[in-house]
């Protein structure tokens, strides 16, 4: 007999959304600098859209901005250890998705940048996350979402949106 899937209600920096509780990623570590975070969920901010929101399930005004970093960056290649391969339960990088966060100042969205210091990496078939710190980068840490041949326009829907299955 299949288990039905269950919507709770959260709060969110959209907005207050209906989540399929079959889509909470957990992240036993926390994410760096919310280590007591464990528990988020990806939301989709507009279809068209490559950025994403990783929006906490416990705490309201705990949302980053993610996109697919393959959106804004021809070649990036994360180190990941067997061990982190391990707890998200897979063999290889390619059985996971991979997020980056996104910085846009305030007042100056065309300064905005991916970061490509602590890639977030998701198994979506068990809902296990997992961020990584980069410490040896070749070439930048962060990347200006509009100042590379990969960058699409605003409204290309090129996203991490098959992967990432986002709650909408």
């Amino acid at each position: 007999m299949e288990q039905e899937n269950t919507t709770i209600e959260i709060n969110t920096r959209l907005g207050r959304r209906s989540v399929d509780t079959s889509r909470i990623i957990t992240f036993p570590r926390g994410l760096v600098g919310f280590e007591d975070e464990q528990r988020f969920v990806l939301l989709q901010i507009r279809p068209e859209a490559p950025l994403l929101v990783l929006q906490s399930v416990q705490s309201p005004q705990l949302g980053l901005l993610v996109t697919d970093p393959s959106c804004f960056v021809e070649s990036y290649n994360p180190k990941i250890t067997d061990a982190d391969l391990a707890l998200l339960g897979v063999e290889s990088l390619a059985d996971a998705g991979i997020l980056v966060t996104v910085t846009i100042p305030q007042g100056a969205p065309e300064k905005a940048t991916v970061n490509l210091t602590g890639p977030i990496f998701v198994n979506h078939v068990t809902c296990i996350g997992v961020q990584i710190p980069q410490n040896d980068i070749a070439g930048p840490s962060k990347v200006n979402l509009y100042a590379t041949s990969a960058s699409p326009s605003p409204t290309d829907g090129r996203a991490a949106q098959g992967d990432a299955k986002p709650d909408e």
